[in-house]
This record gives C-alpha cells, sequence and structure tokens, in this order.
C-alpha cells in the first residue's frame, strides 16, 4: 500500500451554522424535539431564523467540524462537500480552508443556496438544531474524486448525509474507492433521529462494510432496539474492527478486537455549548489512531478535543488541539 497522502478525508454536508442563545420557550413555541436535529424546507428555516435572537455565523456540518478538529491537532485532512456560490458559501469555503483542511469542491452556480443549521444552545448547554440542507443535498458520486480518496488512510462518512439520494449513492462510491485501496471506513451515526430514519441501512452497513463505528449511547441503542446500553454494546461487538461509543458524562468506550477500553471523561470548568462534542471526539480519536496510538490513549484525545469544543459556543475549536493535547498529555 502507498503511503497516504491524507491522515483522513471526511464526505459530508458542507453547512453553515448559526449559533443563538435561546430559552425553552423558543423550542416549544416552535414545537422542536430538543437536543436532536430536525431537516427542515427553506420557509421553515426562515421562519426560525426571524424568532431567534443575535447569532454567530461559523462554519460547521458534522464531518467538516471533525476534519477541522483533525487538522488543528496537525493532522492532514481533506473534505467533500458542496456549497453554492453564495455569502455563506464563502463562509465555508474560508473557514474551513484557514484551518488547514484541503477543499477543492467547486461550489455551484447559482440554484439552491448554501445549506444551514440554526442551533439554539439553552442555558442547560443543549443544543436543538434545525437543518436546511440546501445545496449540500445536492452532493453526489460525480463530487467524489476518488483518487484523493484512495490516498486517505480513513475515510469518514457523515451518517447525516444519507438522507438525501444523490448523497447517499456518494456515500456508497466513497466506501467502494476506500475499500478497494485497502484503505479504512469509519462511519459516524450522526444523531438519534437520523438512526431512526435509516435503522435498517445503518445495520447492513455496521455489520462488515465498516471498519470504525463512532455513536453515542442513543444513537447505539436505537440502532438495536434497546433502551440498555450494555445490551446494545453486545449487539455491535465484533460488528467492526473498531467500535467507539461515547457517553456523555460517562466517558466513552472502545470495543476492538475482543477488548474492551473505557476513558472517563476530560475535566471541563463549565460546559457553555454541546455542539460539535461528537464531531470532535472523532477528530481525536482519528488523529491518533492514523498517528500510532494505542486506543487507550486515541480516546484520551479524543477527550480532550470534546471537552475544548464544549467549553465554548460553536463546534470549531477556540485554540490550538495540538498545544492543549501536548500539555494534557505532557
Amino acid at each position: 500500500m502507498n503511503e497516504a497522502q491524507f491522515d483522513v478525508v471526511g464526505v459530508g454536508n458542507a453547512i453553515v451554522d448559526i449559533i443563538s442563545q435561546a430559552d425553552d420557550d423558543l423550542i416549544k413555541r416552535h414545537v422542536l424535539p430538543k437536543g436532536g436535529m430536525t431537516l427542515v424546507d427553506r420557509d421553515a428555516s426562515h421562519a426560525l431564523y426571524d424568532d431567534m435572537g443575535p447569532a454567530t455565523e461559523v462554519s460547521g456540518g458534522s464531518a467538516a467540524n471533525t476534519m477541522a478538529g483533525l487538522a488543528s491537532l496537525g493532522g492532514r485532512a481533506a473534505f467533500f462537500g458542496r456549497v453554492c456560490d453564495d455569502q455563506l458559501g464563502h463562509v465555508f469555503t474560508h473557514d474551513i480552508r484557514a484551518i488547514g483542511v484541503s477543499y477543492e469542491t467547486p461550489p455551484a452556480a447559482g440554484g439552491t443556496p448554501t445549506g444551514r443549521c440554526l442551533v439554539l444552545v439553552t442555558p442547560d448547554a443543549q443544543r436543538t438544531m434545525q437543518t436546511y440542507l440546501g445545496s449540500s443535498a445536492e452532493f453526489g458520486p460525480e463530487d467524489v474524486n476518488e483518487a484523493v480518496i484512495r490516498t486517505a488512510a480513513v475515510t469518514y462518512l457523515e451518517g447525516y448525509l444519507f438522507d438525501p439520494p444523490p448523497a447517499k449513492a456518494a456515500f456508497r462510491k466513497a466506501a467502494e474507492a476506500a475499500h478497494s485501496a485497502d484503505r479504512q471506513v469509519a462511519l459516524t451515526l450522526s444523531d438519534s433521529f437520523c438512526v431512526a430514519r435509516h435503522q435498517d441501512e445503518f445495520r447492513d452497513l455496521v455489520d462488515g462494510h465498516i471498519d470504525i463505528l463512532f455513536a453515542n449511547e442513543d444513537e447505539i441503542t436505537i440502532l438495536y432496539d434497546t433502551n440498555d446500553f450494555d445490551a446494545a454494546l453486545e449487539a455491535v461487538r465484533g460488528k467492526c474492527e473498531i467500535v467507539v461509543l461515547t457517553r456523555g458524562e460517562k466517558g466513552s468506550v472502545i470495543l476492538a478486537g475482543g477488548e474492551m477500553y473505557t476513558n472517563a471523561p476530560e475535566p471541563v470548568a463549565q460546559v457553555i455549548d454541546t455542539t460539535g462534542a461528537g464531531d470532535l471526539y472523532a477528530a481525536g480519536f482519528l488523529y491518533g489512531l492514523t498517528h500510532g496510538c494505542d486506543l487507550p490513549t486515541c480516546g484520551r484525545i479524543a477527550g480532550i478535543c470534546a471537552a475544548e469544543i464544549i467549553s465554548h459556543f460553536g463546534a470549531r475549536p477556540a485554540v490550538s488541539l495540538k498545544d492543549l493535547v501536548a500539555e494534557r498529555l505532557g
């Protein structure tokens, strides 16, 4: 196998996050599932935006956040996702390139605007999201550069991308290209509502088609139709080479080769916003994995990155994760 040009290439929705502090009354008024993500059309997105308070715009999207985190750690990251040639598209492109991620997907000229995710952060630090996919939903197989995929040690696939059919086809093309080059494929289940929508297809993918699986406690229990985390853990055991399960304040669990490793959560002075916690956990884990760390150390790096991201608003690092990890690991 040739040496990898990239540590990880992410495939996902290119989204700009519009983040605002909110109270529970706003959540109830718009009948939003608190703590979850809802797909909406342009009109619904505009209606919520008009009712939100002051907001901050920052490039987002689950897999894009993970690639940004990987770059902040000093890793070599690339990303595939579609934006429109509009103001938010320019914001996304600038931000992801500025942090050091290779991003060469051409913007769509006119037509459907760049996708955006309205993120409402309540005082309990929960984030409730309404996502208008916009041009990101038009991402298709033609946008997947197989040559780049084959040069990445890991191809990281975002579960959210499974919603629109063209993007789903792109998802499968990327996975096939990676495996044809004997590279690893990672999948994040992304969101419990996403898992519920695609339960059967995700089960099929996990059972023998995915090398590295990322999921949180809600996602993995929904995937296997149980309310018991331990039962879900046993159901997924052995399905993938590596299974990484995050549990919030309970830390994380890593399954691999018949072994199980647990990591306690990293300390956080104050939890401000949980947006991107799973994305940055995956960034830290994949950085460690592609740089020869053992699995417990991968989990430790992941926890440090997740702790940093929940200590401030937004899903992109506020400090150099490379320096932070060096300081914490000593």
